[in-house]
């Protein structure tokens, strides 16, 4: 049996091809070096542009960082699995079910984990009858708030349900819950501090994430949430009952809406390959709990190398 080490020899996987390969390059380049710094000799970065990536000979452990299409649905899982590679992360069933938020929130459902109700309608010939504003339009399959609209006025809902239907077959309509929004973040079974997400403009969006990429807004992140102790417990118990509900392995970001009315916790998605970018939620959460993006990364390596898949 192998010995994780610093010589460990590790493929840095990032890029892919889905919509959010900019967002997965910054974040594979900065774990890179983050390994690096902590003393890690054999790291080689992999850009990935497509299904059937070329993993380095002799690789001991592949460090996944593709976000979203192949990186986070299972199917880049099932390869290193076929191929006999051990990855960092969640396994094909958990990525799956998770990638595809009806399937995650049927979970979510089955185990009692509270999540806004919802229904699914079909992109290529959505039926208006019957949804009521304020909702949340959103395709079942994309991250990074890819697609996503609050639908506020019912003279906008034809129009963000054609966007929402362009990432798939099917549109999910989600009940709207006003509320702060929060994240919690996940490391072997821990609930680290929550982060409140406070966009300047606007909700959480693409723009609100990645202010570097020039697309305007911005956002203030509070961590940890200035909630009272009680809610907060609430809040980190209902993101780990779903992580747990979905059996999720080794690590993960839950975003939770908190409803400002009763101060009810509601779990919206669970990412499974969430954002290390500079300005991104694992690594300031981590921060907040005394973990260095440094030691969160190497935690991330030697928890998912030891994994028996």
């Amino acid at each position: 049996m192998k010995t994780f080490a610093k010589n460990t020899k590790i493929a840095l996987l990032m890029g892919g091809p889905g919509s959010e390969r900019e967002v997965s390059l910054v974040s594979g380049k900065a774990v890179a070096e983050a390994l690096r710094r902590g003393g890690f000799t054999a790291v080689t970065e992999v850009e990935v542009r497509d299904t059937n990536p070329a993993i380095p000979e002799g690789t001991e452990l592949v460090y996944n960082l593709i976000h979203g299409t192949f990186g986070e649905d299972g199917g880049l899982q099932a390869l290193l699995e076929a191929r006999g590679f051990p990855y960092t992360g969640a396994g094909p069933r958990a990525s799956r079910n998770c990638f595809d938020k009806t399937a995650a929130k049927r979970l979510m459902i089955e185990a009692g984990v509270p999540t806004p109700a919802c229904r699914l309608l079909d992109s290529a010939s959505p039926d208006l009858a019957g949804v009521s504003v304020p909702c949340v339009v959103k395709p079942p399959c994309e991250g990074s708030s890819v697609g996503v609209h609050i639908v506020r006025d019912v003279e906008d809902l034809p129009s963000a349900v054609a966007d929402a239907a362009r990432y798939g077959e099917c549109v999910m309509v989600e009940e709207f819950i006003e509320g702060l929004e929060l994240t919690v973040g996940i490391l072997d079974g821990r609930a680290l501090p929550i982060i409140h997400i406070k966009p300047r403009v606007g909700f959480y969006d693409l723009s609100n994430k990645y202010p570097w990429m020039n697309m305007g807004g911005g956002t203030d992140y509070i961590c940890p949430a200035d909630i009272p102790d009680s809610v907060a417990l609430r809040v980190q118990e209902a993101a780990l009952a779903a992580f747990r509900a979905i059996e999720i392995e080794v690590y993960a970001r839950v975003d939770v809406l908190l409803r400002v009315s009763d101060m009810q916790p509601f779990v919206l998605e669970v990412n499974t390959i969430p954002g290390m970018t500079g300005s991104s939620l694992l690594p300031r959460a981590a921060a907040a709990a005394g973990i260095s993006y440094e030691e969160l990364c190497m935690r991330i390596a030697a928890l998912s190398f030891r994994i028996e898949r």
